[in-house]
């Protein structure tokens, strides 16, 4: 098919479109599958574009400079490939449902604010002996020596305070009692 024999009227006609499609369409796919690195439905769609931009454009495949409108083609079929190519690449990767459901699932920051509310009220509801204990074992990361050292008792009073602190605990927060252990 040469370029002067699709045109009807300055306007592309559906069989003179069709037969472009069987004459081209081939070398045309095999190219766009080529550019698109093996992906079928993205070459088929971009053959289906480049064949959008011949009926758009009557002109470019009127004009006599060339015997066959292949040429024409395969620059625009390889334009299209190139633009998808860039704005694939300047969109973030999409992703699966799979890779979503494999995911980690990093804590919630409300969640955690929530529970240091909840741990700083029940720490509060302790003795003030038990509460000092506590503070200097398991929150300033004191050894039991050393929490018996600087509250001036003897390590195993630090050892015992602890074990009722944090029993204590249990029983006001019963939702964490797996964390308390």
């Amino acid at each position: 098919m040469t370029a002067g024999s699709t045109l009807m009227n300055g306007t592309t006609a559906e069989h003179e479109l069709a037969a472009l499609q069987r004459e081209h369409g081939r070398p045309l796919f095999a190219l766009l599958l080529r550019l698109c690195d093996g992906d079928r439905q993205r070459a088929e769609d971009l053959a289906q574009e480049t064949l959008v931009r011949a009926w758009q454009h009557p002109e470019a495949l009127r004009a006599d400079d060339f015997d066959s409108v292949r040429p024409w083609l395969m620059t625009v079929a390889r334009r299209l490939a190139i633009d998808a190519r860039r704005a694939r690449q300047a969109r973030p990767a999409e992703v699966g449902d799979a890779v979503l459901e494999n995911a980690r699932v990093s804590s919630d920051h409300a969640e955690r604010a929530a529970a240091m509310l909840d741990v700083r009220r029940a720490v509060k509801t302790l003795t003030p002996e038990h509460r000092e204990v506590l503070v200097l074992v398991y929150f300033q990361g004191a050894s039991v020596a050393e929490a018996a050292s600087a509250l001036g008792i003897p390590p195993g009073t630090v050892k015992s305070r602890a074990y009722y602190a944090l029993r204590a605990l249990r029983r006001v927060l019963p939702g964490y009692a797996a964390d308390l252990r």
